[in-house]
């Protein structure tokens, strides 16, 4: 099986898997969030790897956050053509070079998002341009460290008056955590459940 085929696979399984649904279990449902989709851009080579980027530090929320290429759905929009407009805006990802998998599993944010991710698979060693307003570097991580649940490091944080628990993943000097790392997790337990 292929890892694009092991990928749809895994989208569309009904196996029963413990999932991440937010930054914390209080928040309001998708339906009252604002619409948002990233990209998860998996590169097409023997040892695969996840396309990432550094946020720049100059960004009013999340500076210098590691995350997917994505942002809001813009009105008439639907999750996959805003993710792959976003890559294209924040990382020069061509539309046209990434074969798209499908949709995982919506993840809802305290800062008021409800975020789906979109699976892609892309050639290696594509020529990407990180925005400069958005995007201080680009990055790849191998994608069965991600899937690695022993990579998968719980912790938590004082937030607004609120202890509030997160995944976190630390690779070479990045750390990976909050919704992006969410995300990830999610993306693991699925493809777990469906081997």
């Amino acid at each position: 099986m292929t890892l694009a085929e092991r990928l749809a696979a895994a989208l569309v399984s009904h196996r029963e898997t413990m999932l991440i649904v937010g930054d914390r279990d209080d928040l309001p449902a998708h339906d009252a969030l604002t619409a948002a989709a990233v990209l998860v851009p998996i590169t097409d080579r023997p040892r695969p790897g996840v396309i990432l980027t550094q946020r720049t530090e100059t960004l009013r929320k999340h500076a210098g956050q590691v995350a997917f290429p994505g942002g809001r759905i813009d009105p008439g929009e639907d999750p996959i053509t805003a993710a792959l407009r976003e890559a294209f805006e924040e990382i020069a990802l061509p539309p046209d070079a990434v074969e798209v998998i499908g949709i995982s599993d919506r993840y809802r944010t305290g800062t008021g998002f409800s975020i789906t991710p979109v699976i892609g698979i892309v050639p290696p060693d594509l020529s990407l341009t990180p925005s400069e307003a958005e995007v201080a570097s680009v990055f790849e991580v191998p994608l069965d460290f991600l899937l690695d649940s022993a990579n998968h490091r719980s912790a938590s944080t004082m937030w607004q008056g609120q202890e509030r628990f997160y995944y976190e993943m630390l690779w070479e000097e990045r750390r990976i955590w909050g919704a992006t790392a969410g995300m990830i997790v999610n993306l693991a337990r699925r493809l777990a459940a469906a081997a």
